[in-house]
């Protein structure tokens, strides 16, 4: 997989997750994520999907 491609699906999961937080903590408790926490789980969970990416392309 070509490194834009792997930067492009990082960044969905990056916005994915952070966002997917914000939604399941206010639905949840009712209470608004600050912006800086859900940037934290996203770059968070950016790192196991960069990691899998690595791995799953082509073989050089």
């Amino acid at each position: 997989m070509p490194l834009w491609q792997r930067i492009a699906v990082t960044l969905a999961a990056i916005v994915a997750a952070s966002w997917g937080v914000a939604v399941l903590v206010e639905t949840l408790l009712g209470l608004a994520v600050p912006s800086y926490l859900s940037g934290v789980v996203g770059g968070l969970a950016a790192l196991p999907v960069w990691e899998f990416l690595k791995r799953v392309g082509p073989r050089r």
